[in-house]
């Protein structure tokens, strides 16, 4: 026989993996909206930029930048 610690950890598992799981089918109605100014200097990103990739924050040569800088210190 089960004792309650049992009982109550198999509901708590249930309980996470129904939740990751809505979670999870959630996640492609989810719509990351692209910055209008760049956060780094505050530049307007251009509108083809914000369309081709979903979710950008930075204008091209800020995201440039940083990516130089990453890979040199990397």
């Amino acid at each position: 026989m089960a004792n309650l610690a049992d009982l109550a950890n198999d509901l708590v598992e249930e309980r996470m993996e129904r939740a990751l799981a809505t979670r999870d089918a959630l996640k492609a109605e989810m719509v990351c909206h692209s910055f209008l100014y760049c956060e780094t200097c505050d530049a307007p990103i251009p509108l083809a930029r914000r369309i081709a990739l979903e979710g950008c924050t930075q204008c091209v040569s800020c995201q440039n930048y940083d990516e130089l800088r990453r890979a040199h210190n990397a």
